[in-house]
């Protein structure tokens, strides 16, 4: 109580405090050093569920319009960095699975430029080494592409490198770079709030669920081992939830056929 009122530590710093003190004591008893188990007693606190941050629709289309607008270039920087912010919101991926992706991991036929989902796809190695196939939709195939045609045309890799998003050096981009380059983009639209990759990969799951895509299709996209942590996406749907049902329950429709003939003869009766 003192450390959380007095000190102002969270919910969650001091249960990990907790945690590790706890930790310490059983390994003492295990050792005879104590006899007594003083956090018997002791329960970790409750901590606030935070809900995901994300881009609303109407303004991640600035973002899109800019990448677009970027994807061509032939400065590399440009390409390498709308091609990061598209991957995030793209395919939902950590940073840290973005910097450990290599130019090998995508299928081989991503590059003949056929139908969308028609075998373009990546390879995604995500927490516990785990591996999950994520599609590249057309927008993002053709910048990647791009992206490639220019490491190879401005001799951009010249070592044994094998990594996708790259330094002018040649080297593997590092997550403070990453970070900052979504930061920069996010800011150039007047986004609000926090402005991170992990947003953009709120903001791709989000999305999703918006427009109707199943909750176990985004788990499996999202590279989650559980639905739980999948279904907090739902929170952020709420509003939508409530629009359509006042446009689509039958009683709120009947609603408004009932409204309407009051107020036309309300209307009538005030003009007379």
């Amino acid at each position: 109580l003192y450390r959380t009122e007095k000190s102002h530590i969270g919910p969650a710093s001091m249960n990990r405090e907790v945690s590790s003190l706890r930790a310490l004591w059983h390994y003492l008893r295990r050792q005879g050093i104590v006899t007594q188990d003083i956090f018997r007693s002791v329960r970790s606190l409750r901590t606030p569920r935070r809900l995901p941050v994300f881009v609303p629709e109407s303004r991640m289309a600035y973002v899109i319009a800019d990448i677009n607008g970027r994807a061509g270039s032939e400065d590399f920087v440009t390409v390498r960095d709308a091609l990061t912010v598209a991957m995030f919101y793209g395919c939902g991926i950590r940073l840290a699975e973005l910097i450990a992706l290599n130019r090998n991991d995508f299928s081989d036929d991503y590059r003949q430029g056929g139908s969308p989902g028609q075998g373009d796809k990546g390879r995604i190695r995500g927490k516990g080494d785990k591996e999950r196939i994520v599609p590249l939709v057309d927008p993002l195939r053709r910048i990647l592409v791009h992206y490639l045609q220019l490491i190879e045309r401005q001799n951009i890799c010249n070592s044994q490198e094998k990594a996708l998003i790259l330094t002018l050096k040649g080297a593997r981009i590092s997550r403070s770079v990453v970070r900052r380059i979504v930061e920069q983009a996010l800011n150039k639209e007047g986004v609000q709030g926090k402005k991170s990759p992990h947003v953009l990969r709120h903001t791709f799951a989000t999305h999703l669920l918006n427009h109707g895509a199943d909750m176990r299709e985004i788990q499996e996209l999202l590279g989650h081992s559980s639905l739980q942590a999948t279904q907090v996406y739902t929170h952020n749907s709420i509003t939508r939830l409530q629009e359509i049902y006042v446009k689509a329950h039958p009683r709120e429709r009947r609603k408004e056929e009932i409204e309407t003939p009051c107020d036309a003869a309300t209307e009538d009766t005030q003009a007379r």
